[in-house]
């Protein structure tokens, strides 16, 4: 029976490896034949364990408690005969995690966590229970800040996502089953993931998906939790999992840190994200539309078609192009080029390394917004 796994919003042991050695062999029908591994100059060091790591990190990582309330439709039944009331407002409770990046109170979490919030509260590692106010959400992200009324908290600073290398280990900080102070240990699993997760047809933004995936186990409750490497810096915030059965099955899934940080601070300056786009409509490449344009490789995105009066456009650019880079980060798929992109605001200029007829050129773009200028766009702060 076919197995099928369902990517849920999430509301281990540590594999090593000896290095093969320069002079080991693989004997093939009696025949000797001798390999050629990749080998390291040094013995790789794994860490296992995570003691120091975790106790730099706990106090910085947050229940939080909505209640939301909602209209439902209320039926009412008098001597057998079910009779329409209306609409009645009924209360519930959700529960996710956050994470404190700054000293002052401000904390980031998932969208999905507060965004029907009628009140937030939020418990620290010390039991403190406060009230939390709603600074900005961003459903294209899937990312959300909020804010307590307190000082000299324990904060977490943002590492760098695009430095995270598979294989690198991990810990995952979170509330699952609204269990406090959890973390679980893994390893990045891949990279530039696209699950096809954030789909909010509210929202008028491109979802942004490009998620780190890791094998640390997660579930409901981790949501807006933290994901930190081996130096204490939070390089992702835990948003879903791959599951048939609504628990952690071997897979989740985190929102980069560049993306966080870019994201949470706009919200905080402006109470709306800046987005600067590119104006081009891109594919992946493949064996065949490499062999169709006569390219040596397999690498980077093509482009399908050019947006009129965009930042493409305006520097050249033309369907049929190959985009390499953008400012400096190679590009292999469309997941890579929008996480890149997203960092940049409406005014900024990027640089874009591209293939055009064999022959490879380098353009700098002026990004502009969705209104195709460089304004910047408030929101209710």
């Amino acid at each position: 029976m076919k197995k099928s796994f369902v990517f849920i919003l999430a509301c281990t042991t540590m594999l090593c490896c000896r290095p093969p050695q320069s002079n080991e062999a693989v004997a093939v029908e009696s025949q000797t034949v001798v390999s050629n591994p990749v080998t390291l100059s040094e013995p790789a060091i794994i860490q296992t364990d995570f003691t120091e790591v975790a106790a730099a990190t706990i106090d910085a990582v947050v229940h939080i408690k909505c209640t939301i309330s909602k209209l439902t439709p209320y039926y009412q039944s008098f001597f057998g005969m079910i009779i329409d009331r209306g609409m009645q407002r009924q209360e519930y409770e959700a529960f996710g995690s956050g994470v404190i990046i700054r000293d002052d109170g401000y904390i980031v979490t998932n969208n999905h966590v507060v965004q029907d919030a009628a009140s937030i509260t939020v418990t620290l590692n010390d039991k403190r229970k406060l009230p939390a106010t709603l600074i900005g959400l961003d459903p294209a992200s899937d990312l959300a800040v909020i804010k307590i009324n307190a000082s000299g908290l324990r904060h977490l600073s943002f590492g760098n996502s695009d430095n995270v290398r598979i294989g690198e280990p991990v810990l995952a900080i979170g509330n699952p089953f609204n269990l406090t102070s959890t973390v679980t240990a893994g390893i990045i699993s891949a990279k530039a993931r696209d699950i096809h997760l954030i789909n909010n047809p509210s929202s008028s933004e491109s979802p942004i998906e490009s998620f780190l995936q890791t094998d640390a186990a997660v579930n409901s409750g981790n949501s807006g939790g933290a994901l930190v490497n081996a130096r204490a810096e939070l390089i992702g915030i835990i948003a879903a999992i791959a599951s048939g059965n609504g628990y952690y099955t071997g897979y989740s899934f985190a929102i980069p840190a560049n993306i966080a940080k870019k994201v949470s601070s706009d919200l905080r300056n402006y109470g709306a994200v800046q987005r600067g786009y590119l104006g081009v409509v891109v594919v992946e490449m493949t064996s065949e539309l490499a062999a169709h344009n006569a390219l040596d490789s397999i690498k980077g995105v093509y482009i399908d078609r050019v947006l009129p009066k965009c930042a493409a456009e305006n520097a050249g650019l033309r369907e049929g192009d190959v985009i390499l880079k953008v400012n400096g980060v190679v590009i292999n798929s469309y997941n890579q080029m929008m996480e890149e992109v997203a960092l940049f605001n409406p005014g900024d200029k990027v640089k874009v390394v591209y293939i055009r007829k064999g022959q490879e050129h380098e353009a700098t773009l002026t990004l502009l917004n969705s209104h195709g200028n460089t304004e910047i766009v408030r929101g209710k702060k």
